[in-house]
């Protein structure tokens, strides 16, 4: 007969013997100590469905990293003994409390099932506890059960064979706090590269040992040749988390994410059906801004005005910026006496940089808004506000940080995803987080917005552009969620942390991260593909052209506005006849049931590089000169002139789905698994904003 060796860890007070008794069918509990201490053990035999039950009561225990006698007995048990499943008991009326040594018992990595004990005192309580939720999210089998009344003990003795008999796997959906995550990801990808096993722990299990500080696993570290490697790493990631917790005491910390963990899943899965107790503030707080009348028009209330701030606030430096840097490429073009060298420097490097960089004031406005909702508390709770609305589009709450951050920029965006554990809810973000404005279609929608609405009506329609953005990302993740990554979307749980008063040095560190990453983003791709652009753009030469242009200019001699108009028409004519007006000439008939000309179709290509340079290009298409930004009023006019409300209208959705920017995409690849994504990519934004904008230009045409 197969024995089956169980441990019962709980805290003090969850009714552990009785359950016990309920089990066995017996009162009669064979007395202990424990080896080497007098800390008092249980033990009971009995057998059950042809196997032999060998049961041990640990002492209770609220820590099993505690430096009690009870504790350090709890912690060498489980650590050390054999044994096959471990009944983790909980008391159903306190379970918030309790989950906090059962976030503990998981790290162990072992096979496990809860055991909710006094399901009948919890009834009466009013409290009804979504079990399926809950064994979803922590990834063990979950039995509601009474000692007293005997309700589930069957059910739990079954589950126990069930456990013992097959594989154990980590199911769980335990998710940390963001920069908890990011670092537990780093530190498991490390692991997983070298191919660097310990024991039957995961990479993900080791890392997160590692960032909690476990003695035992540092001592078993501490002689391996990994640990030269490793070190560095560990400080740096501990510093990251200490910089997100204003605190170096990793134990406190430790402390505050389990709590969040276990208040959220307390919130996920258990309903009070009658009111109990005094409200607290963050109770308060929460009826008004989780008011599931109220909630979602708050929170779209607080991103309008997000956006008013950062369009508004951001207009002025980003004028400095862009006369800074006119004025930089005046003073060099005028030092670089060779024309082709100057072009390449003044025309591609800094115009094309100086078009990334003019919009850093708004990308800081924006990363500060969202640091302060996220370091107030407010964004995990409308992640959880959300999660029912996002299920049905086959997402989850989790979603909602990467899809928010993509309002700023896509590359980090996706990089955030990374904290989503199922790959299928990790690649239904991934494809639709370019339906998120960044802030580099800006100057796209201020330009089209100000020529075709009006400037005072200019900031309501761009709100309008991001929200329809979103809700159509929505949309294409249902459709994806049906027919490519089919299955029901997993359960999640994040933390749910009290209000509190920002932190200026966390907002600090956010925003300096972000915006140091999108100035890196200026220095390498965008710089890569501005010469790539100025390349196409200015070749093949046209001497003979030029020469005609010239001879009229010279004859046009005073006449400063006819100079004006001829220079405009040659810089025109050498772009239709260069590689990209080719291009564009080429792909016109793809653009034109779109009501687009080709020249439309150049900046929309060009936006494959760099949606910043869009504006620019239409510039230089619609001969006004490629010294122009989202205000100018000569370029204002021509679009009016020479494009109709609906093409405009069209080509604004299109802007508004298709590939991101080079940078993005290289980073998508990356996050996804492989180019092929990258393609799918490419294929599923093109048709979903070939269809939208055919759609937008014949209802208004």
């Amino acid at each position: 007969m197969d024995a089956i060796k169980i441990v019962l860890a709980g805290q003090p007070n969850v009714g552990k013997s009785m359950l016990i008794n309920a089990m066995s069918g017996s009162n009669s509990l064979k007395v202990g100590n424990f080896s080497g201490v007098t800390v008092e053990k249980s033990e009971l035999c009995f057998e059950h469905h042809c196997h032999m039950f060998e049961m041990v009561d640990l002492p209770g225990t609220y820590s099993i990293r505690g430096f009690s006698q009870d504790e350090q007995v709890a912690h060498d048990y489980l650590l050390n003994e054999k044994y096959d499943v471990i009944i983790n008991v909980l008391d159903s009326t306190h379970l918030q409390r309790n989950l906090l040594l059962t976030l503990e018992l998981l790290k162990l990595n072992k096979k496990m099932v809860l055991a909710l004990n006094m399901a009948d005192e919890a009834k009466k309580e009013g409290l009804k506890i979504d079990v399926k939720q809950l064994e979803a999210i922590i990834g063990v089998p979950v039995i509601l059960v009474s000692a007293n009344t005997k309700e589930g003990v069957e059910e739990l003795l079954e589950r126990i064979h069930d456990i013992a008999d097959r594989e154990h796997r980590d199911n769980s959906n335990i998710i940390y706090s963001n920069p908890v995550e990011e670092e537990i990801l780093a530190l498991s990808n490390f692991f997983d590269e070298r191919d660097f096993k310990l024991r039957d722990l995961s990479s993900r299990e080791m890392a997160i040992r590692i960032l909690f500080e476990d003695k035992d696993l540092y001592r078993e570290l501490h002689e391996k040749p990994i640990m030269i490697e490793l070190q560095p790493r560990i400080v740096a990631s501990l510093e990251h988390i200490y910089t997100h917790h204003d605190s170096k005491n990793i134990t406190d910390i430790k402390a505050s994410e389990y709590i969040a963990i276990a208040r959220g899943i307390r919130m996920e899965t258990v309903k009070c059906e009658r009111a109990k107790g005094q409200k607290t503030l963050t109770k308060k707080i929460d009826d008004i801004l989780l008011n599931k009348v109220l909630g979602i028009p708050i929170f779209l209330f607080f991103m309008w005005a997000l956006f008013q701030l950062t369009f508004e606030l951001g207009a002025v430096p980003m004028d400095w910026i862009d006369a800074g840097f006119g004025a930089f490429g005046e003073i060099v073009g005028s030092i670089i006496p060779h024309e082709g060298t100057r072009s390449l420097i003044v025309d591609g490097i800094i115009a094309g940089v100086g078009a990334v960089v003019m919009f850093l004031p708004n990308i800081i406005i924006l990363y500060i808004g969202l640091a302060l909702l996220e370091t107030t508390g407010y964004m995990s709770r409308v992640a959880f506000m959300l999660d029912g609305f996002f299920h049905k589009f086959g997402l989850h709450g989790k979603s909602f940080i990467p899809l928010v951050t993509g309002f700023g920029c896509t590359v980090p965006a996706y990089m955030s995803t990374r904290t989503l554990k199922s790959e299928k809810d990790r690649l239904i973000t991934l494809f639709i987080l370019g339906f998120m404005s960044c802030g580099a279609k800006l100057p796209v929608y201020v330009l089209f917005a100000g020529a075709f609405f009006g400037p005072e009506e200019a900031g309501n329609i761009l709100f309008i552009i991001y929200i329809a953005g979103a809700m159509l990302g929505l949309v294409m993740a249902k459709i994806l969620r049906i027919f490519v990554f089919k299955g029901e979307d997993e359960p999640f749980v994040m933390e749910m942390p009290k209000y509190r008063m920002p932190s200026l040095a966390l907002i600090w560190h956010t925003v300096y991260s972000k915006a140091m990453g999108y100035l890196k983003k200026a220095g390498t791709f965008i710089l890569a593909a501005s010469i790539l652009i100025w390349f196409a753009s200015a070749y093949p030469k046209q001497p003979l052209l030029g020469a005609e242009y010239e001879t009229k200019i010279e004859q046009a001699s005073g006449d400063e506005v006819k100079i004006s108009t001829l220079q405009n028409e040659l810089k025109l004519k050498e772009l239709e006849a260069s590689y990209l007006g080719q291009l564009g000439k080429v792909s016109e008939p793809f653009f034109a049931p779109l009501g687009f000309d080709w020249k439309m179709a150049v900046a929309l290509e060009t936006g494959l590089a760099a949606k910043e340079v869009v504006v620019s290009t239409l510039g230089v298409l619609y001969a006004v000169g490629d010294d122009v930004d989202e205000g100018s009023a000569s370029l204002i006019r021509e679009l009016k002139a020479n494009v109709s409300f609906a093409s405009a209208m069209a080509f604004i959705v299109f802007v508004m789905i298709y590939l991101p920017c080079l940078a993005a995409s290289m980073v998508f690849a990356k996050e996804a698994g492989g180019y092929r994504y990258l393609f799918y990519l490419f294929i599923f934004t093109t048709t979903v904003a070939w269809v939208l904008s055919f759609i937008t230009y014949r209802i208004l045409v």
